[in-house]
């Protein structure tokens, strides 16, 4: 037992640096090293650099709880939890003395059970750093250990809080302490579990992440995240399936997590929004005006505003969703078409023998095949069944939209099926009437327009966009965006069906093709689709402010809107959108890059002036923390 005024050191890591800067100097490296120490009755992290300088100011210490360790020397090799070191016991446990001194007006320190997070470096940088932030939000300095032992810190600090890393960010740890009677009260208090609260406590405790789960069945990551990310308030996840069912189906999860990016923009005053008038649609004479006498599409940048302004009429749509959609070249003659064509088709069939000709003992043992197989057998025979081309039981359609969605996985093993991309290749199907042709459409929405970053297993891509639509928001209707806030519905999480599919779901057959012939052109941004949801929320804003809608009323309300919005309407509106936003000067960069209009140089990272010499861990870091500190300022 340690002695009266002296403090076990249970851990002791040198080489351990923080980075700062030191008036107009460059990056500036503090070494020192970091300790677990026992006082009080409970473990605190401390961190001290090795030399004062003088021309540090002197402080006057008298609080024990900031006396700095002078009594023990600089080593490099760890001290155990038993003072060993190499694994050899030292005469004497290295203790931390209790006498007044000077002490770096860097050092610093904090109780292991005021830890909110701790989050890890990116595994490419040269080295490990850490970062520790308290329960009051607070984000201590990052240590930057430079001669390795975060991971045995982390062992140590394990055995005295419990730590788990989240589901959304494998690099970021939440702690929480070993104290189950408060947790225990927590989850009482909840009144969400079936088990009593002490057996999931203890459950919690030997696997947080099962337990926690185990009580969910639908949406289950949003949960999750709230429950150990420490949120004020959050949603419960039922709520969510029971007032979305649509999404649980589409294979989503959400976190809030994700919410941790939103950055706060500086509110707009924007210009009067334009009214826009909505032209009539392409005809097959005016179409046929831009194909010269050996078959190629003239005048495209012209044609593509065109088909922005009013969309295809139907008889032309098949022939020229082949252009859209990239599976004709536009420079292309009609020779060189009939040729892709023959290439097309033999490709197509062969991937599709090789996925008919797996055998039952095959499948078996092909866990990825079987599994794709049963999800889309279910999704197609509920796939626009209302719809005369698909309403057939015993239609062919039916089967070559199962077929085109087998082919499409032996052709993008990595992804393979989702599910929503029945969603998508209906519409197609039904206007191209071919196979072949439906299938090289269909990837050439997936692969071409890059819908397929809808599906990817992270949500990279769902996460960025619903962070983009945050700040758009923020800055078209900011009033909206604080009605959200105050309803627990600023995540946006209602529109993910909406950005999943396209929208899909939320018009008719006829509405949603002239919208994705308008949003292939990629006129007159980058990511229209996302003015789409704007202009949306715009035409609802109103009702639901005046209702004063909560939570649940405004989820029902979305859900509600599904074809009965107007396809023009909402596309005039989206481009009004677009204009005001682009003829405002003090637009902020960051939603210029969204919409596609930051200079070139500055879209592709290029600054100019005097760039600051700083390590690429600090500016990580730096980034990561501003980006933090913007959300919980948001949230407050």
């Amino acid at each position: 037992m340690a002695e009266a005024g002296v403090n076990p050191v249970l851990f002791e890591q040198g080489g351990v640096f923080i980075h700062t800067t030191q008036g107009d100097a460059e990056d500036v490296l503090l070494g020192g090293k970091v300790q677990l120490v026992r006082k009080y009755g409970s473990e605190y992290i401390e961190w001290n650099p090795l030399h004062v300088s003088d021309s540090e100011p002197r402080i006057e210490q008298p609080d024990k709880d900031w006396t700095v360790v002078n009594t023990v020397s600089y080593r490099k090799d760890n001290v155990g939890a038993a003072g060993e070191s190499n694994g050899k016991p030292d005469a004497e446990s290295v203790v931390v003395a209790h006498q007044p001194t000077r002490r770096s007006h860097y050092s610093m320190h904090c109780k292991l059970n005021d830890v909110k997070t701790i989050r890890k470096s990116k595994p490419t940088l040269g080295w490990s750093y850490l970062v520790f932030k308290l329960k009051d939000n607070v984000s201590m300095p990052p240590l930057h250990f430079h001669e390795g032992g975060s991971d045995k810190l982390m062992a140590e600090i394990k055995k005295y809080v419990t730590v788990a890393t989240t589901p959304t960010d494998k690099r970021l740890m939440v702690v929480t302490p070993n104290n189950c009677d408060a947790l225990t009260q927590s989850f009482s208090e909840l009144q969400i579990l079936k088990e009593t609260s002490q057996t999931y406590a203890h459950k919690f405790f030997q696997d947080p992440y099962t337990a926690t789960l185990g009580g969910f069945s639908k949406v289950t990551n949003f949960l999750k995240d709230n429950l150990l990310v420490n949120q004020p308030y959050s949603r419960p996840a039922d709520e969510y399936a029971e007032l979305m069912p649509d999404m649980a189906g589409l294979g989503l999860t959400m976190s809030l997590e994700a919410e941790h990016g939103y950055e706060l923009i500086m509110q707009a005053k924007l210009g009067p929004r334009p009214e826009i008038t909505r032209s009539d649609p392409v005809t097959q004479e005016e179409w046929k005006k831009h194909i010269d006498k050996e078959g190629r599409i003239t005048d495209v940048p012209q044609l593509m505003k065109r088909i922005f302004k009013g969309g295809l009429s139907p008889s032309i749509r098949a022939e020229v969703y082949q252009f859209l959609l990239s599976y004709y070249p536009w420079d292309s003659t009609t020779k060189e078409r009939t040729e892709i064509k023959k290439r097309k088709e033999e490709e197509y069939f062969v991937m599709k023998a090789q996925w008919r000709t797996v055998t039952a003992e095959q499948e078996k043992r092909f866990s990825k095949f079987a599994e794709n197989k049963c999800i889309i057998d279910k999704d197609v025979v509920r796939t626009d069944r209302v719809h005369p081309y698909y309403q057939n039981d015993s239609s062919s359609h039916l089967e070559i939209l199962n077929d085109i969605l087998m082919t499409y996985c032996q052709f993008n093993f990595d992804l393979g099926y989702v599910q929503g991309m029945s969603d998508l290749l209906s519409p197609i199907l039904l206007v191209m009437d071919d196979e072949v042709d439906a299938y090289w459409c269909f990837v050439g929405f997936m692969d071409h327009i890059g819908v397929c970053v809808n599906f990817d297993m992270e949500q990279d891509g769902m996460k960025k966009q619903l962070l983009d639509l945050n700040k758009l928001l923020q800055v078209i209707d900011p009033k909206l965006y604080s009605y959200l806030q105050a309803k627990d519905c600023s995540n946006l999480y209602f529109v993910f069906r909406w950005l999943l599919i396209w929208f899909k779901r939320e018009f008719t057959m006829e509405n949603i093709l002239r919208i994705w012939e308008v949003m292939w052109t990629g006129e007159p941004c980058k990511n229209f689709h996302m003015l789409m949801c704007l202009a949306i929320l715009d035409g609802e804003a109103e009702h639901m402010q005046k209702e004063d809608f909560g939570f649940s009323d405004i989820l029902k309300h979305v859900n509600d809107l599904s074809c009965r919005i107007d396809g023009d309407v909402i596309l005039a509106r989206a481009e009004a959108i677009y204009l005001q936003l682009s003829e405002y000067k003090e637009l902020p960069h960051v939603i210029k890059e969204i919409i596609g209009t930051a200079p070139a140089s500055e879209e592709n990272g290029t600054t100019t002036g005097t760039e600051s010499p700083v390590s690429e861990s600090s500016i990580e870091v730096l980034a990561e923390s501003e980006g933090e500190q913007a959300a919980e300022q948001e949230q407050t």
